[in-house]
């Protein structure tokens, strides 16, 4: 039975699964809106009303009902798989047609999630457990991107971006290892502090942002005009709305792991269903379609704190970061290695728990390990090389280039020919008989 969390704690939990997101949820509209046109101020909304409606959405998922949401500790962000056909979108059938898009392709999703507890059978644990560590592994890279810099700047790979990751991620390493309780459960957070508090005594911490922005913002829906409906556009968002189930579908999976709870397809069903309700949320408000961040799965497991009142209350502090520009730009000022820095261990606390999924395949049948092998190997291959692709028509090239859903797909197929459908619960029997044989030997 978890330890019960005071208002204090619960906050400043809370606050850690923001700054853990919130990198993530600003990146798209800063891509996005110079891409399509807009101008500093609206770019400034955007962020603004991302971050609002990242908590709405959230909360659907957290707090859920009888026909959505899984009720897990989850966040929810904008969806990265859909920037470029926003792009494309915006500049060839303008803004509005970007958010007519969403709000259909949201009620798609929400219908597709009825026949998603049909499929369930087709995630046996030598499938979930590959695509869980290909979505821990594939995270690795925006890690040690961010410590790495960008090319062609007097930064790019410099001793100052490794030094300040190494603290960081030395800071939580010790703080594991000596505190207990509360303040272990927060070592992300303090270790962000200290790596942003070296870099500020190094002269590398920006203000400027923070200076500039408003003190208010109110959010208001259909901002930058009435969605129109144009079907091209609907179909593109539509496949990113495919894309964001089969990868939010291994996610869930992962924290039921990390949580130590048993979800059946409908389950499922519902955290989908959420997403397709989020979607429809985040084009009413004229941000983006949102789906579950893996990077807070990873805080979960480092943390242990698996508590919902957590992320609730993320989600009401991000809602207030969407209404106080200046306060949501406080966050901006931690340095990119530093983020990076903390990255690494979350990242690799998903893909253990993979690891921990895959206890329970017996890998004494070769067709077991050539599934893993194979799909997190492509898996992994795409992510690293997703140009692979490029010749491929768009609408095959837009699903095909996220290595999660390339090395999902693979172990899926994979699992049905080489597996069956049958063969599974037989072989749970096989395994708990071994088991037990060894343990009375």
């Amino acid at each position: 039975m978890e330890k019960k969390l005071g208002l204090w704690e619960i906050g400043t939990l809370g606050f850690q699964h923001v700054l853990a997101m919130y990198a993530g949820a600003v990146v798209v509209p800063l891509i996005v809106g110079p891409a399509i046109g807009m101008t500093p101020e609206q770019i400034a909304y955007l962020i603004s009303i991302d971050l609002f409606a990242c908590g709405i959405a959230s909360l659907f998922q957290v707090v859920g009902g009888k026909y959505f949401g899984i009720k897990l500790p989850i966040m929810m962000g904008c969806a990265f798989q859909a920037v470029g056909p926003m792009i494309a979108i915006g500049k060839l059938q303008g803004i509005t047609a970007i958010y007519g898009a969403i709000i259909a392709a949201g009620v798609i999703v929400m219908i597709l999630a009825q026949f998603m507890d049909k499929i369930i059978k087709f995630f046996p644990p030598v499938v979930t457990g590959s695509v869980v560590i290909i979505i821990g592994a594939s995270l690795i890279g925006a890690a040690m991107g961010n410590i790495v810099g960008q090319p062609n700047t007097p930064e790019f790979a410099s001793l100052t971006n490794l030094f300040l990751a190494g603290i960081t991620l030395l800071s939580i390493v010790l703080m594991n290892r000596f505190f207990t309780g509360y303040l272990k459960s927060i070592s992300v957070l303090l270790s962000l502090v200290i790596g942003t508090s070296v870099a500020s005594f190094m002269g590398l911490v920006d203000f400027s942002t923070v200076k500039k922005a408003d003190w208010f913002h109110m959010v208001e829906p259909f901002r930058f005009g009435m969605p129109t409906f144009h079907v091209s556009a609907i179909i593109s968002m539509v496949l990113v709305g495919i894309v964001s189930m089969i990868e939010s579908t291994g996610v869930f999976f992962a924290l039921a792991e990390v949580c130590d709870k048993k979800i059946d397809g409908n389950d499922i069903k519902r955290g989908l269903r959420a997403e397709g309700i989020t979607q429809v949320i985040g084009g009413i408000f004229q941000a983006f379609p949102y789906t579950t961040y893996s990077q807070n799965v990873g805080l979960v497991a480092l943390t242990g704190v698996k508590a919902r009142s957590v992320v609730i209350a993320a989600c009401i502090i991000i809602m207030i970061l969407g209404l106080l520009p200046k306060v949501a730009a406080l966050t901006t000022v931690i340095p990119n290695p530093v983020l990076g820095g903390a990255m690494i261990p979350m990242f690799g606390m998903v893909m253990a728990s993979g690891v921990r999924q895959l206890s329970r395949v017996n890998f004494q049948r070769i067709e077991n390990m050539f599934i893993i092998a194979t799909s997190v190997g492509l898996g992994l291959g795409v992510s690293i090389s997703p140009a692979i692709f490029s010749q491929l028509p768009e609408s095959v090239r837009l699903v095909m280039e996220s290595g999660i859903v390339t090395g999902s797909l693979t172990a899926i197929v994979l699992n049905i020919i080489l597996n069956g459908m049958g063969r599974q619960e037989t072989e749970g029997k096989i395994l708990k008989a071994e088991h037990s044989m060894e343990s009375a030997v």
